[in-house]
């Protein structure tokens, strides 16, 4: 067991693990993953350039990374001792500092990305088309990441990348087909996708690494996480489909 040979899979699901876990133990992480989310649906309104847009998702990264770290050194620190020790609050304390710091400037960045946009935004504005097809599918994808990470940490079942619920292959194969489907409204490319999509769920379920609800419930975050933001767009005429 001990020399069980660990593949770059292993290791992505322990990561992925453990930020499932930080998840449903720390309500912090659950905040700043809601809001990162919020972020994103609010950059829609925006015409945002590439820079800005991976600005950003380094921004919301780097503050659930702070976050993380906080709670790996708290965990380690309950683990070497339970009883109250000076050094031990001050590694606790100066962990929350890191993640305080990271918070305050992703505000400062924010202000900074958007306070001039935000200036200007009138109704003119949200009746503008945006232009960045890519940028809107990009943040569907994000969200129904962050959507399945979410309802795994709630479900407590399986590996981030082995099972469990809902199917995270599914749902963004699925939020892949609807997006696809939005933009195009072409039936041929539309059939391509979906077949495509239906082998990829095919073989989470042959394969035994998800089972057939699992693969379902994956489908339905993925098209209803696509649909909810794509069609918010529509009615806001933010975007022409």
């Amino acid at each position: 067991m001990g020399n069980k040979k660990r593949t770059f899979i292993d290791s992505f699901n322990d990561a992925m693990n453990g930020i499932i876990t930080a998840i449903s133990t720390q309500r912090n992480i659950t905040i700043h993953f809601i809001i990162g989310i919020l972020i994103f649906l609010v950059s829609l309104f925006f015409n945002l350039s590439r820079i800005e847009v991976i600005i950003l998702c380094f921004t919301v990264g780097a503050v659930i990374a702070a976050e993380l770290i906080n709670t790996a050194i708290e965990n380690l620190t309950d683990m070497i001792t339970m009883k109250y020790h000076p050094k031990a609050k001050v590694a606790k304390d100066t962990a929350a500092g890191a993640v305080l710091v990271m918070a305050f400037s992703a505000i400062l960045i924010g202000y900074g990305i958007f306070y001039g946009k935000i200036t200007h935004f009138t109704t003119n504005v949200l009746n503008s088309i945006v232009d960045s097809e890519l940028h809107v599918s990009f943040v569907v994808l994000m969200i129904t990441i962050m959507v399945v990470i979410i309802a795994k940490a709630v479900t407590k079942t399986g590996k981030p990348f082995s099972g469990g619920l809902p199917s995270g292959h599914s749902a963004l194969a699925s939020a892949v087909v609807t997006v696809v489907w939005f933009f195009s409204r072409n039936i041929i490319v539309f059939i391509l996708t979906a077949i495509l999509a239906l082998l990829v769920m095919q073989s989470r379920v042959e394969g035994k690494i998800h089972t057939t609800y699992e693969v379902v419930m994956g489908a339905i975050v993925g098209v209803s996480s696509a649909v909810v933001i794509l069609g918010l767009c529509e009615f806001l005429n933010l975007i022409c489909f």
